[in-house]
């Protein structure tokens, strides 16, 4: 059985597989369905491999602002392609329309969701907003920060829970205007 181009049934032998060589009995109770329940789990956590960021700022609406605008601890959960363990955070995303052109603010939240549900790296999440907001939208600038903490170091290796990783990536003049940049941080360090 297929979903979304997702081979559940490989999945499902992968895990049965992965339980058998760790010592466990795939045939007792508690884990007879499991397989098949990693599987469903991985078509849905992984869903965003075949969607592109850019679809959602093709919607836009032309207002007279060119102004900042900013949404911000927008939740995201993602998988470390490193270790397939989860990390969680909140993403802000801030712009600068450019000749009046926005896109509706849950546009932004949709972006993060997809680039968010494939195997991932934090750095590469927070690049791909911005680029994927830059090469649509043409605003006069982007700015994307993520913050997140992530299990692969906190159920493993060092064990540090609570750490948080922040990434960050300016584009256009919120690159190059530091009091811009500047203003934009402020607002997110708003409670």
């Amino acid at each position: 059985m297929k979903s979304h181009n997702v081979d559940l049934d490989k999945i499902e032998q992968a895990v049965g597989m992965i339980l058998e060589a760790v010592g466990e009995d795939v045939g007792r109770e508690g884990l007879q369905d499991t397989p098949k329940r990693v599987a469903k789990m991985y078509a849905e956590v992984f869903a965003g491999l075949k969607e592109d960021p850019k679809e959602y700022f093709r919607t836009v609406f032309h207002e007279n602002h060119e102004e900042l605008v900013l949404v911000k601890d927008i939740p995201f959960y993602s998988m470390c392609e490193h270790h397939l363990v989860p990390f969680f955070g909140k993403a802000h995303i801030a712009y600068i329309p450019r000749d009046g052109v926005v896109t509706g603010l849950s546009k932004l939240a949709r972006a993060v969701e997809t680039v968010a549900k494939r195997p991932q790296l934090q750095e590469r999440i927070t690049s791909t907003i911005a680029d994927s907001m830059m090469e649509t939208l043409n605003p006069h600038g982007v700015y994307v920060m993520v913050e997140a903490e992530h299990m692969c170091m906190t159920m493993r290796g060092i064990k540090k829970p609570g750490s948080k990783t922040v990434t960050a990536v300016s584009r256009g003049v919120l690159e190059t205007d530091d009091i811009k940049r500047s203003e934009v941080i402020t607002y997110i360090n708003m409670n």
